[in-house]
């Protein structure tokens, strides 16, 4: 389960290095990806919003893959998804 607090904690570890690499340091009991904002299925909603990235939560239930869910009771891990500049 991935709580309000633990997603507010790391948003703000994301604004000083959002580097999956970084936040397995920081967070070593979470499992985390990265890609861009625009690889996320419109299906699924941010768990949580800072500048620059949206983060999503990442459940392995099935025991097989990993996959984005909406559910934050399953959820193990944090998808970072860096916000893309419609310029």
């Amino acid at each position: 389960m991935i709580t309000p607090a633990i997603l507010a904690r790391v948003g703000e570890a994301a604004l000083l290095d959002a580097r999956a690499a970084s936040l397995r340091q920081r967070f070593p009991k979470l499992h985390f990806s990265e890609c861009s904002e625009d690889d996320v299925s419109p299906r699924y909603h941010a768990a949580f919003t800072v500048d620059g990235y949206d983060l999503y939560l990442i459940t392995g239930a099935s025991g097989h893959c990993l996959e984005l869910t909406n559910d934050s009771g399953s959820a193990t891990g944090i998808l970072i998804a860096s916000k893309v500049d419609d310029e």
